[in-house]
């Protein structure tokens, strides 16, 4: 029987991870850049990073490792690029971009944004 060590930083959870899949195919949406961002104050928003969904469509570690040791409860905002997506694609859609603002409750939990897609509509919700 093999016993298998990780890396520390292997073994580290990212706090925020995203998922967005595309309603009219019910596959993932790569390419998708989603940009994370921290509520300072009632209009401003301070920038912490960004990723771009895989070929499952997902970010899985949406928190930058430089930004880990800062991570607190507190207002996010996790914005999906969707108007550069469907421009790729040439495809016409309503939503420029998907802002979806989330509360964080503790920094010791794990919180998943899935994005579910379409050009005219969207919806979200916490998963796990």
């Amino acid at each position: 029987m093999a016993i298998w060590s990780l890396p520390a930083q292997a073994a580290e959870i990212n706090p925020l991870s995203v998922h967005v899949l595309n309603l009219q195919t019910g596959q993932p949406s790569p390419g998708i850049r989603v940009d994370l961002e921290r509520r300072i104050d009632a209009t401003h928003w301070q920038p912490l990073g960004s990723g771009t969904t895989d070929e499952q469509g997902r970010v899985r570690a949406l928190v930058p490792a430089s930004e880990l040791p800062k991570w607190s409860a507190g207002e996010y905002r996790v914005v999906f690029r969707t108007g550069e997506f469907y421009a790729r694609q040439q495809q016409a859609s309503f939503f420029p971009e998907i802002p979806v603002v989330i509360r964080v409750d503790s920094a010791q939990q794990h919180y998943h944004v899935p994005l579910l897609l379409s050009p005219y509509g969207f919806s979200s919700y916490r998963g796990n």
